[in-house]
């Protein structure tokens, strides 16, 4: 008589199996954490193994995702706003031109040429700094306030209004400072180079401390919850007692502030700015992080964590294809690969 067979095991993978499936097509924040597991592992091959011992190996290690994280702090903070924004219904187009409108307004307040205001008036060192980080966040939540009334007051249409914005923001910015090459004092560089053990990692202390304070917003508060509401049903959140217009404007200024911040953090890197070009394609990796990250398009959706696995995800990415050696013009399809099929997965979660 032939024994019973076992199909224990058989049962368990297949409920592992469906586990696994249903977790990756239910929620956002699985599949993008499993698919940066995966670019992690990748990161990690392509680095290799051939080290003189496991110490080096591994100070190796650091120092790359060190410096991945360093470059990609200023984006990963203007992403976090952009998840704010696209969970609303919007869009914001100008945050590449913003960038370098309020980099160049603080360099301008900061410039220890002739031409500098502060020091000008005889404002300088710690006070000068101060006032030019105070003065640059105010003119980031300026523009921003300016963009949010432009869709709230004026009823243009996200799109347009910020790529109005964007197109307005550079070009002012590039008549007024052709031409023009400010310099930053040297001790201002330290916001961004401050080195805490051997490690310059300020910039990433600086996103991380403000993904936190969103992810609370965005997780315990009020106006966390009426974002989702407008969102989600613009017409019942208004009828719910919602002031709509009201939270989209501070959404707007908000992303405003956030992306002066990220203008701070790029002067104090590099303690200049390429007028033309700097902050072009921030807009992208910002959407392409919120989106690959499980925030919806259509408003109503968004995780700050998501966000952050998602703007990880394209870094290392960027970093793959950098050492690869694939030409950056290439490397834009890449990333548009990525936000198409980030939002196949989020169509195919409304319709199963």
């Amino acid at each position: 008589m032939k024994p019973a067979l076992d199909y224990t095991h058989v049962r368990k993978n297949r409920n592992l199996l469906q586990w696994f499936t249903y977790k990756w097509s239910s929620e956002p924040l699985f599949s993008t954490a499993i698919a940066l597991v995966i670019m992690v592992i990748l990161q990690t091959l392509v680095l290799g193994f051939d080290y003189e011992s496991f110490g080096s190996w591994l100070q190796a290690w650091t120092n790359n995702w060190i410096n991945i994280l360093r470059n990609n702090a200023g984006t990963g903070i203007i992403a976090l706003g952009m998840t704010f924004v696209i969970m609303t219904g919007g869009i914001d187009l100008a945050v590449g031109s913003t960038l370098v409108l309020t980099g160049a307004f603080a360099m301008m307040l900061l410039d220890t040429g002739t031409k500098g205001f502060l020091g000008g008036i005889g404002i300088t060192g710690f006070p000068a700094f101060a006032v030019a980080v105070i003065f640059a966040i105010l003119a980031g939540y300026l523009l921003g306030a300016l963009i949010g009334a432009t869709v709230t007051k004026g009823k243009v249409p996200p799109f347009i209004a910020t790529l109005g914005a964007m197109m307005i923001f550079r070009s002012v910015t590039q008549h007024f400072m052709q031409g023009y090459n400010p310099r930053v004092p040297m001790e201002f560089l330290e916001i961004a180079s401050f080195r805490i053990g051997n490690y310059m990692i300020m910039p990433i202390i600086y996103w991380a401390f403000i993904a936190y304070i969103l992810y609370y917003v965005s997780k315990r508060t009020t106006f966390g919850r009426q974002i989702i509401a407008v969102g989600s049903n613009e017409r019942a959140a208004r009828l719910s007692g919602v002031h709509v217009e009201k939270v989209k404007l501070r959404v707007y200024s908000l992303m405003g502030v956030l992306v002066s911040i990220a203008a701070i953090i790029q002067v104090s890197r590099i303690g200049s700015m390429d007028f033309s070009n700097a902050g072009r394609g921030v807009e992208m990796d910002a959407i392409a992080a919120a989106v690959v990250g499980g925030t919806s398009l259509s408003g109503g959706r968004g995780f700050i964590m998501g966000t952050i696995y998602g703007m990880l995800i394209i870094a290392v990415m960027n970093n793959l294809l950098n050492l690869f050696g694939v030409p950056p013009f290439l490397r834009e399809a890449f990333k548009g690969l990525i936000v198409i099929g980030a939002v196949l997965l989020q169509k195919k979660e409304k319709t199963s």
